[in-house]
């Protein structure tokens, strides 16, 4: 990516606070963080790729959000920590646009991959006769494609808007990474153009995905309270509160800082709430599928037994 419309030629990352006590103690706690991100989801990736009980349409997709929240956190945490440890945490010009656009690409597929993980929840409960023509590998790839397709779109409607502007002296991130919302504060010509470009496309990004999930549990609901037996109820809800509650921290931060007006929403406040959907949820995502996930817990008992009594 060159530079010609940009006297700038690389930029530096604030960080998360410059307040000196608090760079050592945050370096290690977000490295604890990061560490659990990497061995959570490498450990389901695993799992699910070792167990063949579950290589199912549901844990297909959990395999790929697993994967997409570990490439996610790689593209983020390592330049995050640098910040605490040193005095002027550099990236250049490209590897910002390069960060950018991974960053665009994982949250957006994250998204849609969680949309799809809805709709798989809808046909196994509602419609659990037709699952497996339904839900068949054709299709569960064709969703698959159409996940990575929205998140290659998104990262190239976004990362497009930021190399057009024009960055002319200021090189100063107020972010722990090259975030959009910062780096519009640094152009120097209008940003109005720009600023609606990611209006819409968050729009879309976060929209289709809610609508779709919205839509997918509501009927879910209305078929949870057709079913009489109270058993029946219990293991359909809890199949579906992990989801939940998944859905709700990483759609509702997400949300919080991209569909307001940059000028109501200040940029300290955005980058805590931003770790939410960052650093947070591909933490707790593996965490929350394993602990409550009667299946998880089968298959990791199983392959601890085949390593440990070969």
């Amino acid at each position: 990516m060159a530079t010609k419309n940009s006297t700038v030629t690389e930029f530096i990352l604030a960080g998360l606070t410059d307040q000196p006590g608090l760079q050592i103690p945050l370096f290690f706690l977000f490295l604890c963080f990061y560490i659990i991100t990497m061995v959570g989801n490498l450990g389901l990736i695993t799992l699910i790729g070792l167990n063949s009980h579950l290589h199912t349409p549901m844990y297909f997709f959990l395999f790929n959000l697993s994967l997409i929240d570990f490439c996610y956190s790689t593209t983020i945490t390592p330049k995050m920590l640098m910040s605490f440890v040193s005095k002027k945490n550099i990236i250049l010009y490209t590897g910002c646009m390069t960060q950018l656009f991974f960053f665009c690409f994982f949250v957006v597929s994250e998204c849609f991959i969680l949309s799809a993980m809805a709709y798989d929840r809808y046909v196994a409960i509602c419609k659990p006769f037709v699952y497996v023509v339904t839900m068949s590998p054709q299709v569960c790839f064709l969703l698959l494609l159409g996940v990575y397709v929205m998140g290659f779109s998104g990262a190239m409607a976004h990362t497009g808007s930021i190399v057009s502007l024009t960055f002319c002296a200021d090189n100063l991130v107020n972010h722990f990474l090259c975030d959009i919302f910062p780096l519009l504060e640094l152009s120097c010509n209008s940003t109005y153009v720009n600023e609606l470009v990611v209006f819409i496309v968050v729009a879309i990004g976060i929209g289709m995905p809610v609508v779709t999930i919205s839509i997918s549990y509501a009927l879910i609901l209305s078929s949870i309270l057709h079913i009489r037996s109270t058993e029946g109820k219990s293991k359909a809800f809890s199949t579906c509160t992990s989801h939940i509650i998944v859905v709700s921290l990483f759609f509702g931060s997400g949300a919080f800082v991209y569909l307001r007006p940059p000028s109501v929403l200040s940029l300290d406040q955005g980058k805590v709430s931003t770790l939410f959907y960052t650093i947070m949820s591909p933490m707790l995502n593996p965490l929350i599928y394993s602990l409550r996930n009667k299946d998880v817990k089968v298959a990791l008992r199983k392959t601890l037994r085949r390593k440990t009594f070969p």
